[in-house]
Parts: structure tokens; sequence; C-alpha cells
């Protein structure tokens, strides 16, 4: 993936961090989603699991129902709660009008409405990882409502 400013503030400064990636956000913002769109540990779960992530609300209601398999590896429950965060607000910032993708300076993604409420998408998602809920879709709902 070729996403400019993060080559540009490696040459200069090293290895990314919260700081950087806000102000990433600034130059960037495509490029910043596209990062934060990744979910490399979620999406080959769910390919495994025979469901196509492509960025819609069913895509959140298949990941819902998906077996949990991942419960058995406790390393990687933070990973997979993380990427369903991050997979949520990809979904919102590509389908409510208005959402955007906003930066804290700790370096944690949220999602920006146009209301100007933020949503901290991967907070949530970590208990997700681990019981189930709450469900991606349900949530998707509260935050398209707003």
């Amino acid at each position: 993936m070729n996403i400019s400013f993060l080559g540009n503030w490696r040459k200069r400064r090293g290895p990314a961090s919260g700081a950087a990636l806000m102000g990433a956000q600034e130059e960037d913002p495509q490029g910043v989603a596209q990062l934060l769109s990744e979910c490399e540990l979620l999406r080959a779960r769910a390919s495994a699991a025979g469901i196509g992530l492509d960025d819609s609300t069913a895509s959140l209601e298949a990941l819902d129902q998906m077996a949990p398999r991942w419960r058995d590896d406790p390393d990687e429950l933070p990973w997979l709660g993380n990427d369903a965060g991050l997979y949520l607000g990809t979904v919102i910032v590509r389908t409510v009008p208005g959402a955007v993708w906003q930066v804290w300076p700790d370096g944690r993604p949220v999602v920006r409405l146009a209301s100007g409420r933020e949503v901290d998408v991967v907070e949530a998602y970590q208990q997700w990882a681990a019981d189930g809920a709450p469900e991606l879709c349900q949530r998707y709902a509260e935050v398209a409502e707003a």
C-alpha cells in the first residue's frame, strides 16, 4: 500500500506515533482513512469464514454472526477487537454523510459525525471480540441515527 504521508514522515523521523498520525490526518486524510481501513486480522478471519468485507452495513451483520474462533487465542483478542472497531469506523465513514476520521493527540482514531459528536469506535469492540456485544450492526444503527 502506498500511503504518501507515512513514507515521508518515516524518512524524517522514524516509526509513526500518535502525534504523527494526527498531523498526517491533516496532510492526507484519505491516506489515513485507507490505513485505518486495513483491518488485516479481521479481514483474514472473515475471509476464512467465507465472509466478504465490502465496507457495507450488511457486512457488519455478517461479522456479528461469525463464529468467534479467535476467543481461543487470548493474544488475538485485543487485535481483533481493535480491527472490529476500525472496520465499524470505516463503514460509518463510507456510508454516513458527513462522517470523517479524526485522530486525537494520543493517536486514538475516532469517527467525527456531521453533528460534531465524536464516536470512539475502537474502545467498545475489545468487548465485542471477547463476548459478541455490543453488536457491530447495532452500534452502526445508533450512530447512523444521530
